[in-house]
């Protein structure tokens, strides 16, 4: 959009004034009606839309926002959509169009009633039946809502929502320009829906949940809520707020807070009120083998009018970077995971269905990955599974590459300053309550020693911090080689190091050892994460071999094993991925082959190797002693190691035929980093042709797999 029609768009805004945004006013008698407590209404608007590609931006100049612009020319697409996965249009870095029909109910005229868009790469102007009502520019991966209230039509007829989507590479966002290695899939790429809530409403809420024991004891946790409401009508309303939290396996209440007292919310402003802190005794922790979730139930009651609830999923865990370790509710643990890179089956990019977001999440517990980090804000499906199924997540603002501060002396561009706090702090407001997220990333491969993104970092990690000052803070840095202790990389909780000897930094295994001890010297007691390592068939010299990959993936585990102030290891990458510089395929495969598994999810052979070497258990050795077998395990002393509480054995017997016949399962003890257990394994018949043995963690994911024949 030119800067004369982006001045004719914020006009029209401004000119609708009380008509279209301005806080909707209420006849009293619906203000006074009994204090019902209601949860949002939700109409989802996924499904088919009319797109339009726009090279030429006719659609500026022609207006077709208009609810009665002619549709000749828009074909249909389902959204979630990016027109990045069609052949025609694989390399288009531009303007596209979206239109809606929608209904909107009759019993909604006392409601406030918004448009939830999941996501919009990267810029989206919205307007409903021809008003301006909103725009989201420039933050491609965050959600945003637009109250659309006054703009709807409540005789019966369609409404009519249109969607301008931007995807042109820009120099004053995040990620700036080309700087970034990722697929830029432009536009509804993450679902959408309608909402409705009371007038007066819960807009958000931050939840900490803080065990107050250490191992080994029960369990006992604080509670501290903060709640923002908002207020949409032109009246100040008074109202309190009440909560309890509700254990959903249980289906018990095993805390309820009184009201606070009364309290205003100004006409058209949000308050964000800091509610009494609570105590639950015997609270079940949150983690990664043990992901248990608790509801917070809150309720707004305003004086008169209808009452708000909203029920939040939340879990009780404390995450510690300290004593150069990783604390994991009070536990020292060692950790290694493997980092996906989203967007990358071509049938979808990053319009990805939630089949396809199981499918790779599965995947990567079953690969022992309890650890991972992003390049940028996740779809909240994502976030999700991981709090239900137990992944440790580095949620990360998309500050990628030196390129980023391209040009620029001490100081970062002020644009690029600004929309660096925008996404941190919409990343931070939408995302704090999932147990799974424990670190804020805040830039990767900046060149942390150089004046504008050492400056850069260090104004994201102080607004972190006054954001959510109990999560640790990092940013993954590649400027480590030399002179780390110059690095921004010292304000930081937590050191984390893209390490790529052998391949982009050349050298040997000897040097990855130098290394991290030189990183060591530069930052003691701090905790280090190798935030990336592998191997990439990047450039002409560096053809695709799996095998390499798993030699460096063994060499240097065995490396970072025998130092104990790495606490965690990030593989990179689980997927070949799609990227606009990569090296490999065209249009829709265009790609760097770095991954264990393919663009489709093929796996290859380093697939299985990462899953070994990622799993706690060392060693799952069966034998026979005449006609018994046993089976002795030993858990890991080094990297990964943590304590395995709540872990069976499973085994299952096969007949000469191959037929799986008796299936059996024994609890294993708590074992601690180094110990070894041996265990019976009771069978119904003489020695069987085939026996398969699984450690199974207490989420169902085998940790380690061993197959006995006769």
């Amino acid at each position: 959009m030119s800067t004369r029609t982006r001045r004719r768009f914020v006009a029209e805004v401004a000119a609708a004034g009380a008509a279209v945004l301005a806080p909707r006013s209420f006849a009293a008698a619906a203000l006074s009606q009994p204090a019902v407590a209601r949860p949002d209404e939700r109409i989802p608007l996924d499904g088919i839309w009319e797109f339009r590609l726009d090279a030429e931006k006719a659609g500026d100049r022609d207006r077709w926002h208009l609810a009665d612009a002619a549709p000749a020319g828009w074909a249909p697409v389902t959204v979630p959509h990016t027109w990045q996965i069609e052949p025609s249009s694989a390399e288009y870095y531009g303007v596209a169009w979206y239109r809606r029909r929608f209904a909107a109910p009759a019993e909604w005229q006392a409601s406030c009633v918004q448009v939830e868009f999941q996501a919009v790469f990267h810029s989206a102007r919205v307007w409903v039946n021809g008003h301006p009502v909103g725009e989201h520019l420039r933050k491609g991966y965050t959600a945003f809502t637009i109250d659309v209230t006054s703009a709807l039509r409540w005789d019966g007829g369609p409404n009519v929502l249109v969607v301008r989507a931007e995807n042109t590479f820009d120099d004053q966002m995040l990620p700036r320009g080309r700087s970034s290695d990722w697929t830029h899939d432009g536009g509804v790429y993450r679902p959408v829906a309608l909402i409705a809530s009371p007038p007066v409403f819960i807009e958000r809420m931050a939840i900490d949940g803080i065990p107050t024991t250490g191992p080994g004891s029960p369990a006992n946790a604080d509670i501290h809520v903060a709640a923002t409401v908002r207020n949409t009508t032109k009246a100040s309303v008074r109202g309190s707020i009440g909560y309890e939290v509700l254990d959903p396996q249980s289906g018990e209440s095993v805390l309820r807070q009184l009201r606070t007292g009364t309290f205003s919310v100004a006409a058209g402003e949000s308050v964000t009120v800091d509610l009494p802190a609570g105590q639950i005794s015997n609270a079940r922790l949150w983690h990664f083998d043990h992901p248990h979730l608790y509801t917070l139930r809150t309720t707004f009651e305003p004086v008169a009018g209808p009452a708000h609830r909203v029920d939040e999923t939340f879990g009780i865990r404390s995450f510690e970077a300290r004593d150069s370790g990783l604390f994991l509710n009070g536990e020292r643990v060692r950790l290694m995971g493997v980092e996906r890179m989203a967007g990358s089956h071509p049938d979808y990019g990053m319009a990805e269905p939630a089949s396809w977001i199981e499918h790779d999440h599965a995947d990567m517990k079953d690969l022992n990955g309890v650890l991972t980090r992003v390049h940028w804000m996740q779809d909240r499906r994502v976030l999700e599974y991981s709090d239900r199924h137990g992944i440790l997540m580095q949620l990360e603002v998309p500050t990628w590459g030196p390129d980023t501060f391209k040009g620029m002396t001490d100081q970062p561009l002020p644009a690029l300053m600004q929309n660096g706090l925008e996404q941190l702090g919409e990343m931070i407001a939408q995302n704090r309550n999932h147990p799974s997220v424990v670190i804020w990333g805040l830039c990767n491969e900046i060149g942390g020693q150089n004046p504008p993104a050492y400056a850069f970092a260090k104004r994201m990690r102080e607004e972190a911090k006054r954001l959510d000052p109990r999560r640790p803070t990092a940013y993954a840095s590649n400027s480590l080689q030399k002179t780390p202790d110059r690095d921004v990389t010292a304000l930081m909780d937590i050191v984390e190091w893209n390490e790529y000897y052998e391949s982009w930094y050349g050298g040997t295994v000897d040097d990855v050892r130098k290394n991290v001890e030189l990183i060591q010297r530069a930052f003691p007691g701090k905790p280090i994460i190798v935030s990336e390592y592998g191997f990439c068939a990047c450039t002409p010299e560096r053809t695709e071999g799996d095998g390499r990959r798993t030699e460096i993936l063994k060499t240097h585990n065995a490396v970072y094993r025998a130092q104990p102030a790495v606490a965690g290891l990030i593989f990179f990458c689980y997927n070949d991925y799609r990227t606009h510089v990569g090296d490999r395929g065209k249009g829709v495969l265009k790609q760097r082959v770095h991954g264990v598994v393919d663009l489709y999810g093929a796996k290859k052979p380093s697939h299985a190797v990462l899953r070994d070497e990622s799993s706690p258990v060392e060693a799952l050795d069966v034998s026979s002693d005449g006609n018994a077998l046993k089976a002795t395990l030993r858990t890991r002393a080094l990297l990964p190691a943590y304590t395995l509480t709540g872990y069976r054995l499973r085994w299952v017997v096969y007949s000469g035929e191959g037929y799986p016949v008796e299936q059996h399962e024994a609890e294993l003890p708590d074992m601690a980093p180094g110990s070894t257990h041996t265990i019976n394994l009771g069978i119904g018949q003489p020695l069987p042709a085939r026996l398969q043995v699984d450690v199974v963690r207490p989420t169902g994911f085998s940790a380690r797999s061993a197959v006995w024949t006769a």
